[in-house]
């Protein structure tokens, strides 16, 4: 829900011309696009380009009063760059067959099924995560998130030294891990 949320969010900036939220999906996306676009005979002015036409159709969707991003923005912009590029390649006489496109189209389906399935994953780790209770919750925030080291943790969280701090962290991560596999295992 919460990623969601955060998406129409970054879509109504977009709309609104917002340099933050058109920063943020830049810099969320353009690396994946071009990797796919250097790794097919490409070049970084390529990438550009194609993500440029992407983030234009975008913005042109999101305008429409009738428009419903029906997966993430990640998704629907690596598939309209994939698509541009694969018809730039065949404009510059590159043919790809029909078969050779149709294996392109499976690609996208299961890229998108890793990704639901990656974000359904990370969904119940932040449940996992919210069920964890305090001080575990914070301490493996600290460590993981904020990057702590344990002679600062075992400071702010009144631990008698580094190595019982280290205990602890261990601790909450195999309660952390209890309980995210109870719920995982729930949603199979």
């Amino acid at each position: 829900m919460k990623q969601e949320i955060n998406e129409q969010i970054l879509l109504r900036g977009l709309v609104n011309n917002e340099s933050k939220a058109i920063d943020t999906i830049y810099k969320e996306n353009f690396n994946m696009v071009q990797s796919f676009i250097l790794n097919n005979n490409g070049s970084y002015d390529d990438a550009r380009d194609i993500f440029q036409e992407a983030m234009i159709a975008l913005y042109e969707k999101a305008k429409s009063e009738s428009f419903v991003l029906t997966c993430q923005i990640k998704t629907y912009l690596y598939s309209i760059c994939r698509r541009l590029w694969l018809k730039k390649l065949q404009h510059m006489g590159r043919y790809i067959s029909q078969s050779e496109a149709l294996e392109e189209t499976v690609a996208v389906e299961d890229d998108l099924e890793f990704h639901e399935k990656r974000n359904a994953d990370f969904a119940i780790m932040e449940r996992a995560l919210g069920s964890l209770g305090e001080p575990c919750k914070s301490l493996l925030e600290s460590y993981y998130i904020h990057k702590k080291g344990m002679t600062e943790i075992s400071a702010e969280f009144g631990y008698t030294n580094a190595d019982n701090a280290k205990n602890q962290k261990y601790k909450c991560l195999m309660r952390l891990k209890k309980l995210f596999f109870a719920q995982y295992n729930i949603g199979d």
